[in-house]
């Protein structure tokens, strides 16, 4: 669902408050940004980009607004690919300097995982909780 107020933006969050954001996994096949209302225990959002060609953002950063990829933008990526990537996001954020800094990622695919995911070990997690890729069972339990 497109609001025709707003333009497209490529994207489609689910609701929730997505403020707090890192990566949480860059790799030949993949490039993970996490989300959340304060990242310290959790997230409950992540932007899986597959097989990413191109990504220009900081390691975390605040408050994104996602927006269409302009025109010059899209031209430019073609050039430097080869071909149009299959997606194509752009945003702003604030990365904690005095103005919001750029960013875009390419990719072969996106795929947006709305689940909760914990940042520490819990020995009292329900069966399948997921975990992020860093945490650990502790030794010896």
């Amino acid at each position: 669902m497109v609001n025709a107020e707003q333009p497209d933006t490529g994207i489609q969050l689910p609701t929730g408050s997505w403020w707090d954001w890192d990566v949480i996994a860059w790799d030949a096949g993949r490039f993970t940004l996490a989300a959340g209302y304060d990242l310290t225990y959790h997230h409950g959002l992540e932007l899986v980009f597959g097989e990413p060609l191109y990504v220009s953002c900081p390691f975390a950063f605040l408050d994104p607004v996602f927006r269409a990829v302009s025109p010059e933008q899209a031209a430019a990526m073609a050039r430097q690919l080869g071909a149009e990537p299959p997606v194509l996001v752009a945003f702003e954020a604030d990365a904690g300097g005095t103005e919001p800094v750029s960013c875009l990622v390419a990719a072969e695919r996106l795929d947006v995982v709305h689940e909760p995911v914990l940042r520490y070990w819990r020995e009292d997690a329900p069966p399948g909780q997921r975990y992020a890729p860093w945490v650990r069972r502790p030794e010896g339990r």
